[in-house]
């Protein structure tokens, strides 16, 4: 509808560079799957820069892939993209959650926008009453341009606080929200209290649940909500982590602890 499509290959790679971090891992190779119903060279060039342009800045080398030209699939203008990743790291570093307890403390780092997730209700809210043309003053920008924003690599703030023995856990907040994805790391016996008015969310959710009269439940469960990664950390090693964050220009945000 845009007719860009170079930071949709930006946010495959991001998205699995990410999936694979938070285990501790570093990535070494990315490989595509680029389905179509006719070949467009414009789209596929533009969709390829983007994975290009992710895989270089994540470090990662773009191996191989495959592009399937299905007419009997896909409609003219319809594609799919698919990502596989490979990444390393020592057994005895995986991160796996098994050292969250109580009291530990949940840091948040800002996302970029929805970041892959949440775009059938966007979608269905905000296309009824604008225009991805349509200049969002509270946005900066235009709908369209806010809702392709790239979704974020963590990689690097990731490897910058993995030295210090207090991270017990990493969440990539995608599908499911944050309850969702953290509740995944750490151990079944244990909860989450987060303080949801602690930070300010991006204008692009608070649109969504104002447009759409998107009730609460809803939001937490299917957005981000301005918090793209939680970092679980022992309290004695909050200010060393938040440290560490700041001098990567990081914007770290204490959003709740285990309970």
């Amino acid at each position: 509808m845009l007719n860009k499509h170079d930071t949709i290959g930006q946010d495959l790679v991001n998205h699995c560079v990410n999936d694979i971090a938070v285990c501790g891992a570093s990535p070494l190779f990315f490989l595509d799957y680029f389905a179509v119903g006719k070949l467009n060279f414009d789209v596929a060039e533009q969709v390829m820069s983007g994975l290009v342009k992710a895989c270089k800045e994540n470090r990662c080398s773009l191996i191989g892939g495959e592009t399937a030209e299905m007419p009997g699939l896909y409609k003219k203008e319809d594609y799919d993209l698919a990502g596989t990743i490979v990444g390393l790291v020592e057994k005895r570093k995986i991160i796996n959650g098994s050292k969250v307890k109580r009291g530990d403390i949940l840091i948040g780092l800002p996302s970029t926008g929805l970041h892959t997730n949440g775009y059938s209700l966007a979608r269905n809210v905000l296309l009824k009453k604008f225009k991805l043309v349509t200049y969002i003053p509270e946005l900066k920008t235009t709908l369209g341009e806010a809702l392709l924003a790239v979704h974020r690599s963590y990689l690097k703030p990731i490897k910058a606080i993995l030295s210090l023995d207090g991270v017990h856990a990493l969440a990539h907040i995608t599908g499911g929200g944050i309850i969702g994805n953290t509740s995944r790391v750490i151990p079944k016996h244990l909860k989450l209290n987060v303080d949801w008015q602690c930070w300010e969310r991006s204008y692009i959710f608070q649109l969504i649940q104002k447009t759409g009269n998107v009730p609460e439940e809803d939001m937490r469960r299917t957005f981000n909500l301005g918090i793209g990664l939680v970092v679980i950390g022992s309290s004695k090693h909050t200010g060393a982590i938040l440290s560490i964050l700041k001098k990567m220009r990081e914007k770290p945000v204490v959003i709740g602890t285990v309970m």
